[in-house]
This record gives C-alpha cells, sequence and structure tokens, in this order.
C-alpha cells in the first residue's frame, strides 16, 4: 500500500494543486482533464485514491463565497441585497477566467473563484469520461450529493413523502453543511449525462424544503441550485417549481416560504429569460397577488419578476400548455380571463356595485369602476390619470363604498380595515362633501382628519367609529409616526402627483403607510419628466420600475440623450425605444381618459393668449438689469463653470439659488413694477425712474396707476368684455352683469393684492369678489368655493395657482384669466380644468396674459414641450393596450431643435406669433440661461436635484 501510494502521490498533487490554484485557465484545464483520466483507470485499483479525491473536489466547488452563501456572513435579506447576491451567476466554468476582475478584492475571492472554477472544470470532464455509469463506477460521489437532501423515492420531483422531506431538512442543524451540499448539485447539475438526470431529480423535494429554510442564506442557495437545474432540465424542474414554489407564495402564516419563493421565481426570470414564455400566464398571477405583501422583500422580489414577465405575456398566447404540469395547476378560466384582460382591457365584464350610488354613473365612469374592481380583484395597484373633471373622486369613492358593502354583507360589520383618502388640505372638505352626496351614510362614515395637533390627538379615539378617514398630505407628514404604525384597505392618493419629488419630506411619510390597496388620482401623473412617474409607482409598487437609479439609467438617460439637437440616429431611436418600453411595462396599472373622448355635451374650451407690450418703466427696468452687477455675475458663473466645474454643493446650491432668483425677477417684472421694486432696488433706480416720471415725488405711489402695468389694463378690458364692472344702469342693451363669471389665477398673492388695491378697490368699485390664496386657513378655503359656486352675484375669484390649481370643483365660473404663469405647464392645466370639467354648462374662455419680447414667451414655449413629453407616456391610449401608438415616438425625441420648430407652430394654433422668444435689453450672458430653459423643472429641483457644474453648463449650451 505503501509503495502504490508513493508512486501516485508525485502525481496527484501537482494535479491537485493546479486545480486549486493555478490562474490560467487552459493549464487548469489541462490538470482537470489529467486528473479525470487517473481516476477513470483508478476505480479497479485497490486500495483506491478516488473517494478522497472525489471528496476534495466537491468540498473546492463550496469554496467561492460569492457563489456558495456563507451561512454566518449572510443574515438578512438586506444583507443579500448589500451583498449583490440577488444576481444570477453562471457556476459552469464556460466563461473566460474572472481572475484580471477579481484582482482588485479581497485574497480570499480570488482564490475561492479559482478553486471553484477548476473543481467544476474536474467534474465535467468526469461527467465526460464516465458518462452514464458516473454515480456506478464513483458511488462517492453520489454520495456527496446526498450528504444531508435525501432521494426521494420518486424519480418525479411532484412525488414526494413530505415528512420524510422535513426531517432530512430540518436534522441538520448546521446551516452551512446543507448551503454545502446544494452547492454541489448546483455544480454538477449542467454536467449530467441527460440519463442521469432523473435520478438528480430526486433530490428536488429535499432543495425545495430549503426554500423555505428559517436560515436566509440556506433560501438563496437553493433557489440558484433549481435555477442552475432548471437551465438544463427546463419542463421537470419548471413542473415542480409551479407545483411547490407557486403556492408558498401564498403562505400567509410563513414569511420565509414567501421571501424563498420570491427569490427563486426571481432567479428564474433571469437564469432562463424567454424559455419562460410557456410559464409566464402560470406565474404572473400568483405574482401580483403578492405585490401588497406585508413584506418589503417579497415586494421587491416579485415586483421585479412581474416586470420582467409582462413583455413575454403576448409572446404565450396562443402556445400549447407546458408538459408535465398536473391538472390542479393548468391554467384556469379565471387566469385565462385575467390575462386577456391585463393585455386589452376594453375586455373588463361591467362590475356591479354592492350598493347604489346616488347619481347615475356615465358609461366611462362604469368602465373606470370596472378597471378598480378589477385591480382589487388581483390586489393590484394603479393610477386612475383621467382628464381633471371626470369624475375621479366619484369613481374612487364608488370603489370603495362597494369593498365596505360587500364586507358587510359577507361578514356582518366584522373587522374591515379603515381606509385612507389623502389629499390637499384645501380637498378634505370636498371629498367629504362628495362622499355625502353620492354615497348613503350607511355605508361610508367618514372622518376628517385635520385640524392642530391637539384636536387630531383628540380625534384619534374616533377612529374606531369611522371606516374612512380624510386627510391632507401635511397632516401625514406630521403624522407618519401614528398613521404608519396602522393599516389600512384602501390608501388613496388625491393629486398624488404631490409624491413626484421622491425626496421630499411628504413623499418619504406617504411610502411608510401600509395598506391592501394603494390608488393614486392624478390627471397629471408626469409634471416635468419621467421621473415622477417612477416615485408614484415606488408608492403603488415598490421595485416594479427598478431602483431610482435603475430607472434613471434605463429610461431617463435615453430620453435626455435624444433630446440633444447634436445627438446621433442611434441615440435617437434608442430614446424612442425607451420610451416605449415603459409605456408598454406602466400600461396595464395607468388608466387614463380625455374630456374630449367620453364627453361629447362638454362645452368648448378656447385658450386666447393676449400679448402685452411692456410699459416704459417695465422697459427701463429690463435694461437696468441687462447692465448690472447681477446679470454679470450669472455670465461669471456660466463661465467659470464651464472651464472648472462646480467644487462644492454648498457654493451650487447657492449658485442656482441665485440664477433662479434673477429669472424669478423677470418674471415678476413682467407682471408688475412694484414686485420687484423694494428699498434697496428704490434706492439704485431712483435717478432712472425719476427722469422717467417728472414732477413725482412719490414713485411707489404712482407706479399704482394702472397704466404701469399693461396686464392690469388688458385684464379691466377682459373684465369689461365679460360685463363686470361696467355701469349698465343706464343702457338696458348692455352686456348683463353677472352673464360671466371670472377665475383669476396669479403666481403671487402680491399681485393678487396689487389687483383687488388698484384694479377692484379704485377702479371697478362694483365688482364683487372672493379671495382664495395661502393666507386663508385650509379647513376655510372649501366654504369659499362652496360660497361662490352658490352664489351668482359674485364676479369674480381670485386664487393663486398652487392654492386653487388643485382639485377644486369651480364650473360655476366659465371664463379664466391667467395674469402669470407657472414653469409647470401641467399646474396651469390643472388651474384651467377647475372650471372646464364634468357639469360645466357654458364654453370656457381662458384668456392667458403674456409681455411680448420677453421671458414669459420662453416660459410658454418651455410648457408646451413638458407637455409633450407627458403625452407621449400617459395618453388617451392607456384605455387599452390594443390602441397603442407607438410608433410617433421617435419623431418626438428624434431632436430638440425639432421640438423647438414645432413649438411654433403650437404658437399659431394659441394665436401665438411665430418666431423664437428675443428678450428686450439682454446681454450674451443672461440670454445664454434663457436659451437652455428646456433644462429647468419646478422650483424645488433648482436647489434639490441638479449638480450645478451640469446645470450651468446646459444652460449655456
Amino acid at each position: 500500500m505503501s509503495e502504490y501510494s508513493s508512486r501516485l502521490t508525485p502525481i496527484i498533487l501537482p494535479l491537485m494543486a493546479s486545480i486549486r490554484r493555478e490562474q490560467e485557465e487552459i493549464l487548469q484545464m489541462k490538470s482537470a482533464e489529467a486528473l479525470a483520466e487517473l481516476i477513470y483507470h483508478c476505480v479497479a485499483r485497490r486500495p483506491c485514491p478516488n473517494d478522497k479525491l472525489i471528496k476534495n473536489i466537491c468540498s473546492m466547488t463550496c469554496l467561492d463565497p460569492s457563489e456558495t452563501p456563507q451561512a454566518k456572513l449572510i443574515c438578512s435579506m438586506e444583507s443579500i441585497d448589500d451583498q449583490g447576491l440577488l444576481s444570477f451567476g453562471t457556476p459552469v466554468s464556460k466563461h473566460k477566467s474572472k481572475v484580471h476582475v477579481l484582482a482588485g478584492e479581497d485574497r480570499s475571492k480570488v482564490e475561492g473563484f479559482i478553486s471553484r472554477r477548476g473543481s467544476e472544470l474536474a467534474l465535467r470532464h468526469l461527467c465526460e469520461k464516465f458518462g452514464v455509469l458516473l454515480f456506478d463506477k464513483l458511488p462517492k460521489l453520489w454520495d456527496c450529493l446526498t450528504e444531508v437532501l435525501k432521494p426521494s423515492s420518486s424519480e418525479s420531483p411532484a412525488v414526494t413523502d413530505e415528512k420524510q422531506v422535513t426531517k432530512a431538512v430540518e436534522s441538520v442543524s448546521d446551516a452551512q453543511t446543507l448551503i454545502n451540499n446544494i452547492q454541489v448539485v448546483r455544480s454538477i447539475s449542467p454536467l449530467l449525462n441527460e440519463e442521469l438526470k432523473p435520478k438528480l431529480l430526486t433530490l428536488l423535494p429535499c432543495i425545495f424544503k430549503c426554500i423555505q429554510h428559517p436560515h436566509v442564506a440556506v433560501r438563496l442557495a437553493a433557489s440558484r441550485c433549481i435555477t442552475s437545474m432548471a437551465r438544463s432540465m427546463t419542463v421537470k424542474v419548471m413542473s415542480a417549481v409551479v407545483e411547490n414554489a407557486i403556492p408558498m407564495l401564498e403562505e400567509a402564516s410563513s414569511v420565509h416560504a414567501r421571501q424563498g419563493a420570491g427569490m427563486l421565481i426571481n432567479f428564474l426570470v433571469q437564469g432562463l429569460g424567454e424559455e419562460l414564455v410557456p410559464y409566464a400566464p402560470l406565474l404572473v398571477v400568483p405574482l401580483l397577488r403578492c405585490m401588497s405583501d406585508c413584506d418589503q422583500s417579497v415586494r421587491q422580489s416579485v415586483t421585479h419578476s412581474f416586470a420582467a414577465l409582462v413583455p413575454l405575456l403576448p409572446l404565450a398566447r396562443g402556445l400549447p400548455q407546458p408538459v408535465g404540469l398536473g391538472e390542479g395547476v393548468s391554467r384556469n378560466a379565471n387566469d385565462l380571463q385575467f390575462l386577456e384582460q391585463l393585455l386589452d382591457n376594453s375586455h373588463i365584464e361591467d362590475y356591479m356595485l354592492c350598493t347604489e350610488l346616488k347619481v347615475t354613473l356615465r358609461r366611462y365612469q362604469q368602465e373606470g369602476i370596472n378597471w378598480l374592481a378589477f385591480l382589487k380583484r388581483f390586489k393590484l395597484h394603479g393610477i386612475l390619470c383621467d382628464d381633471m373633471g371626470l369624475g375621479k373622486t366619484l369613481q374612487a369613492s364608488a370603489i370603495v363604498a362597494s369593498d365596505i358593502a360587500e364586507h358587510q354583507t359577507q361578514s356582518g360589520n366584522g373587522d374591515l380595515l379603515p381606509s385612507l383618502i389623502i389629499c390637499p388640505s384645501t380637498l378634505v372638505g370636498h371629498w367629504a362633501f362628495e362622499i355625502e352626496k353620492y354615497i348613503d351614510v350607511s355605508v361610508i362614515s367618514s372622518l376628517q382628519y385635520v385640524g392642530s395637533a391637539q384636536d387630531r390627538m383628540i380625534l384619534r379615539d374616533h377612529f374606531c367609529k369611522h371606516n374612512v378617514i380624510i386627510t391632507s398630505y401635511d397632516v401625514v407628514r406630521k403624522d407618519v409616526d401614528y398613521l404608519g404604525q396602522l393599516l389600512w384597505n384602501y390608501c388613496i392618493l388625491d393629486e398624488g402627483h404631490i409624491i413626484k419629488n421622491a425626496k421630499s419630506k411628504v413623499t418619504l411619510a406617504v411610502k411608510q403607510l401600509k395598506a391592501q390597496h394603494r390608488l393614486i388620482l392624478s390627471g397629471t401623473p408626469i409634471q416635468n419628466n419621467i421621473m415622477d412617474l417612477w416615485s408614484l409607482f415606488d408608492f403603488l409598487m415598490p421595485g416594479f420600475l427598478g431602483t431610482e437609479r435603475q430607472f434613471q439609467a434605463t429610461y431617463g438617460k435615453p430620453l435626455l440623450a435624444a433630446r440633444d439637437p447634436k445627438c446621433s440616429a442611434k441615440d435617437a431611436e434608442a430614446g424612442a425605444l425607451a420610451m416605449e418600453r415603459l409605456h408598454k411595462q406602466a400600461m396595464p396599472f395607468l388608466l387614463r381618459r380625455t374630456k374630449d373622448e367620453v364627453l361629447s355635451d362638454l362645452p368648448e374650451k378656447i385658450i386666447q393668449d393676449r400679448y402685452c407690450n411692456l410699459s416704459p418703466v417695465q422697459y427701463k427696468l429690463y435694461e437696468q438689469f441687462s447692465g448690472s452687477r447681477v446679470k454679470q455675475e450669472m455670465s461669471s458663473i456660466v463661465t467659470t463653470n464651464e472651464s472648472a466645474g462646480a467644487e462644492g454643493s454648498s457654493s451650487s446650491t447657492k449658485a442656482s439659488s441665485h440664477v433662479f432668483q434673477a429669472l424669478q425677477y423677470l418674471l415678476k417684472l413682467c407682471s408688475h413694477p412694484l414686485l420687484v421694486i423694494n428699498d434697496k432696488v428704490l434706492d439704485s433706480i431712483s435717478t432712472i425712474l425719476s427722469g422717467m416720471l417728472p414732477g413725482v415725488s412719490d414713485i411707489i405711489s404712482e407706479l399704482h396707476n394702472l397704466h404701469h402695468s399693461p396686464k392690469l389694463v388688458a385684464l379691466q378690458e377682459i373684465l369689461e368684455e365679460c360685463g363686470i364692472g361696467v355701469d349698465a344702469s343706464g343702457s338696458e342693451g348692455s352686456v348683463n352683469v353677472g352673464q360671466h363669471r371670472v377665475l383669476i389665477f396669479a403666481q403671487h398673492k402680491a399681485f393678487l393684492d396689487i389687483i383687488e388695491r388698484d384694479l377692484f378697490q379704485t377702479h371697478m368699485k362694483n365688482v364683487t369678489y372672493l379671495r382664495l390664496d395661502g393666507s386663508v386657513e385650509p379647513e376655510k378655503r372649501f366654504d369659499i368655493v362652496k360660497a361662490f359656486n352658490s352664489d351668482p352675484t359674485i364676479d369674480v375669484l381670485l386664487l393663486t395657482t398652487h392654492v386653487g390649481g388643485l382639485g377644486l370643483n369651480l364650473t360655476s365660473a366659465d371664463t379664466l384669466v391667467f395674469v402669470e404663469h407657472d414653469w409647470n405647464p401641467m399646474r396651469d392645466h390643472q388651474a384651467m380644468d377647475r372650471a372646464h370639467r364634468l357639469g360645466q354648462k357654458k364654453v370656457v374662455n381662458v384668456h392667458r396674459l403674456i409681455m411680448r419680447g420677453t421671458l414669459e414667451e420662453k416660459v410658454m414655449s418651455l410648457q408646451r414641450f413638458k407637455v409633450s413629453v407627458a403625452n407621449a407616456v400617459i395618453n388617451a391610449e392607456n384605455a387599452s393596450m390594443k390602441t397603442m401608438n407607438t410608433d410617433q415616438l421617435l419623431d418626438l425625441f428624434a431632436s430638440a431643435d425639432t421640438s423647438r420648430k414645432g413649438s411654433s407652430a403650437g404658437k399659431s394654433l394659441e394665436n401665438n406669433p411665430e418666431g423664437d422668444a428675443k428678450l428686450v435689453g439682454t446681454g450674451k450672458g443672461l440670454k445664454a440661461i434663457l436659451g437652455g430653459l428646456e433644462e429647468l423643472w419646478d422650483q424645488s429641483q433648482y436647489t434639490e436635484e441638479y449638480n450645478l457644474s451640469q446645470f450651468l453648463a446646459k444652460l449655456n449650451g
């Protein structure tokens, strides 16, 4: 024996050392081939070294920590995420050497990778050398595969002895021993002879039991192993997945089972790709039902999987059912019906509400409720983004009421969770009013959770007496510690685009709420760019659109590149394809109808742009700004950042704020000189104004005269055209007072003060009006709206766009005047639709006052471009997948230059003059800044989201 050992040792030791440590893959492969040859010739030898060699080879497959989970290091789902272990690697050494890639890693990882690669090369050559006789000639290899995993008596993975399997897994106290055994199975499964694979399948029941193991590292190892087996034995393994893993997704009592099943399907989606097409219909429904799981890791894994499976569904239509499935898991009628609805929601049957409404639903409203019921049935979440004024409040209230009534019928007044409705503070009273108006009080009992902190503390004791709680975003931000502890049935976000900024405190608070059903109502879910949509979906289904960084890389960057005037045809095509992918992925979870589509009886909305010329004082102030130190500093900022880049976040924020303040200065100046004149400014321009206004001792008093603000003159003309403010006592043939009622929108309260003081109280004293702005307490705002709607003798309602532009119903007015305009076009459009909505009987005339040749013209051009982006992603086509039309996306995003040219056509359609906006009296520095305005979004992003060097480089582009 000693003579025999001494003869083999000089051969075996170098071979094993090479397999374990050789960095050059080709040399390692030669050693593995030689070792397999040696083992082949030693089978009949006695004593035989094979058992020890096989044991060592199997042990080496477990030395790579990137492929074999380490039980001591992986203790939670978060640790798996942190270590990046949720991506599916390639255990078989068909890849090129990665040693150079791992050079920067710690030594143990490099050595572990080399050892695993060598052992898998040795196993491959053994499988090739022995073929179907592998386990007969090398029984030790089968012993290593079944060290703790016990084979079932049947070769069918669907036939198991549950007690035997459970006992086998639970008897293993050391998690790492179990993981190592699973890793050996994973390594050899793709290499085995086809005739031996059924034998390996007898281990599947034990591995599936490990999918729900209490230790997360065991679940991870089992998920990877089954995925590797599925790649080489797809039909048999996927049948077992459908039989075993899908039921685990519904294991309400075991979070470990749901986590493991979600992780397994996530790996299968990565590892099998299009091979999963026949199985996609069997997986999507169970995955969807887990999207509202109380465990975040389950939600994230299933939403990732579902997002990848959705594009496969159309390919699965018409395919025969996969072979090998039992009768209990074949596609049932309900799932088939669901899939048809998912692909084309026009097939949704009418949903019969479980309670009667005090209103007759219009057809499109019934279809909206059908869609909401469809979401409820399959535990999905979505965005009802109907055009403003189509009754989103009614549709959402109806589905909540029906759910409450259904629960009351089935289980009496059982413990149904309350629902939470979150809306702007202005609309809390509106929601309570609408619910009481349309739904019987025996079904919904609502509570308005508002007021001071002390008031809200008292109201908490009354939660148990009400099934619908209505509150505001501001209250949620303040009370999230309390509200986040409760579990809600429905959580409805009205005007849900408020959470578009993923980093804001309101958004972070709202995303802490837990609810079985989540619904967003917003006529404009994309307000500025497609990142808004990511934030909304992050509330609905976290992980469905990936992380924020992934979403930006997949969609944001290609679209931004496609907007560059100098972009290549490849970039333009990539932008179009990215938009198309996003459109399709989000399609089933958005429903949008426009007023033009569904309200044939809704009167027309006519938008008229009234252009005014700057007054002499305004013109001089523009010139003064052009030559000022402020303008020079802005130009200097641009130049400095182009050459050197920004050097610190604090300076970046300060400079960005400085740029924005300068732009705001110009916009305010377009409205009224008094909005920009303070004591400091007055000192610097008093000489200029004194020369323009000779004999005037009090410049401020003089500027209160209407002619210094052409917008006030134009506003007076519009009101008089409407018959408001004119003295009709002496001419019976004149327009009757009260025939038209007007909403006047401004950005700044100070401008409303000027309108009230200088126009109404001085020149139009018989105008009756109310006012609604930020100074009005939220609880009292709805009362002002009701007073205006119910009293036709009130001619005018003055509003700030921020306060009056959301959710309010002001159909008693038929004329709107915008004296100032928002960077964000959706805010102005929302404000317009306060009057142009369901219930309006008159043609709505919208007058927009714009100062010719100023920054305001540039803002209006920017608005049109933003609207075109939003409409490309979410539009009326979201009523049915069949009507999707994305062939025009390439034209839309091919060139930012084209977009600018197209804006001139938009101007002509809206009575705007053709040609680019030209600033009065501006120099090159400011012109460069204003020329890049298409990169500017809403105010918060100027200070929170943009790197100064990038921002200013774009401005100077």
